[in-house]
C-alpha cells in the first residue's frame, strides 16, 4: 500500500452539528457528521456504467450498498442514500455510519465479510484492495463499481458524478455538486489575497505523522494536500521545494529547504507525537519558521484528503487557522 493510501486510511472525527440551517462556521465544526440532501432520491435503474478499472458494470438494485472507502461512504450518505448502506470501511468515521459493520481492516477488504451482508452493489476506488478480494466479490455476481480517487478540488465533481451515476441518482448528484461548489466558492471569497508575511503567500508543509510507528513524512507534489493549500492562498512548501513523490521521510535538510511558515497535520497524527511540543522535537522542525512560531494547523483525519461534500469545511478550517488571530494552534479551531 502506498504512503498516500496509508494517510487516507487512518481517520478521525470531531464536531456535532449537520443542520442545513447551521452557519458555515458551525458546519466547519461538524467534521463527524455529513449533511444529506433535503430529499431522498429515487434510483432510476437499471444503469450500466464504466468502472475505473475498465469493466462495464450493470447495477439493478441499490437496496444494499457497500462503499469500501470512507470518502465514498460520505458521498453516498450525503446523496441521501445512507439508509441503504449496510457496511462501512474503517475510514468511514462520521457519526451516521458509526454503527455499521466494518468490512475492512487496515484498508484491506474482507470479501467474506462483504458477501455475508448480501450487497446489491459495491463501490470501491483504485486504492481499494487486495485485488483478490475485489475479484472474489465480482465472481459472486455482485456489481462492483470502481471510482477514480480524488486528489484535488477539480476531482470533486467527477467523483460525485461517478457515484451518483452508479446508483441511478444523477439528478441528486447534480444537486450535490452544485451545493458543494457553492459552499467552496463562499469560503474562497473570504481568503486573503496574500499571507500574513508582508504580502507573501504562507508556505505550508504537510506532515504525515504516526509517532507510535515512528513514521514521520513530508508531503510532496502527490501528497493530496497541494490543491487545498493552493486554494487557501498558500504555497505547498514540500511541492515547491522539489519533492515529486507523495511523501518522503522527514530530514533536517528537507525541512530546511521547504522552510515552511506553517505546518499542516492530521489531528490524530499530532496527538501521536504528543502535540505541538512533541512535534517540534522531530529533527528539523524546531528550526523552521513554523517550528519557531509554533504555527501548526490541524484538520480531522477523516475529512482532510476526502475531496468531497465536506471539503468546504476543511478549507474553511484551514483558512481560519492559517490566517486567524491565533495563526493556527494545533487544535483545529
Amino acid at each position: 500500500m502506498s504512503v498516500l493510501a496509508l494517510a487516507v486510511a487512518v481517520t478521525g472525527c470531531g464536531g456535532t452539528s449537520d443542520s442545513p440551517d447551521a452557519s458555515p462556521a458551525d458546519r466547519a465544526a461538524s467534521a463527524d457528521r455529513v449533511e444529506p440532501l433535503a430529499s431522498v432520491p429515487k434510483s432510476r435503474l437499471p444503469v450500466s456504467v464504466r468502472s475505473a478499472d475498465g469493466k462495464q458494470v450493470r447495477v439493478t438494485s441499490t437496496d444494499r450498498i457497500v462503499p469500501l472507502t470512507g470518502s465514498l461512504s460520505e458521498i453516498v450518505f450525503t446523496l441521501g442514500l445512507g439508509k441503504r448502506v449496510v457496511a462501512r470501511d474503517i475510514t468511514a468515521t462520521f457519526e451516521q455510519a458509526e454503527d455499521l459493520p466494518v468490512v475492512t481492516r487496515a484498508h484491506d477488504v474482507s470479501a467474506e465479510s462483504v458477501l455475508s451482508l448480501r450487497p446489491t452493489v459495491v463501490l470501491a476506488d483504485t486504492s481499494t484492495g487486495p485485488a483478490e478480494a475485489i475479484g472474489q466479490i465480482r465472481d459472486a455476481g455482485i456489481p462492483v463499481v470502481v471510482v477514480e480517487p480524488a486528489k484535488s478540488l477539480d476531482d470533486i465533481g467527477p467523483r460525485i458524478d461517478a457515484v451518483a451515476g452508479a446508483l441511478g441518482v444523477g439528478a441528486a448528484g447534480d444537486e450535490l455538486k452544485e451545493r458543494t461548489r457553492e459552499r467552496i466558492a463562499a469560503v474562497r471569497k473570504d481568503i486573503p489575497e496574500a499571507g500574513a508575511k508582508g504580502g507573501e503567500k504562507p508556505r505550508v508543509a504537510f506532515l504525515y505523522l504516526r509517532g507510535t510507528a515512528s513514521v514521520y513524512l513530508l508531503g510532496g507534489r502527490e501528497s493530496g494536500a497541494s490543491s487545498l493549500l493552493e486554494a487557501a492562498g498558500a504555497v505547498d512548501a514540500g511541492k515547491e521545494s522539489g519533492l515529486e513523490k507523495d511523501f518522503t521521510a522527514i530530514t533536517s535538510e528537507a525541512l530546511a529547504k521547504a522552510a515552511p511558515d506553517a505546518i499542516l497535520v492530521m489531528k490524530k497524527g499530532l496527538a501521536s507525537v504528543d502535540g505541538i511540543e512533541g512535534l517540534v522535537k522531530i529533527p528539523g522542525v524546531a528550526e523552521t519558521p513554523a517550528g519557531l512560531d509554533r504555527r501548526v494547523v490541524s484538520i480531522d483525519d477523516g475529512v482532510l484528503l476526502n475531496y468531497g461534500p465536506r471539503t468546504d469545511q476543511v478549507l474553511r478550517s484551514l483558512v481560519e487557522q492559517l490566517y486567524g488571530s491565533g495563526n493556527g494552534n494545533g487544535n483545529g479551531k
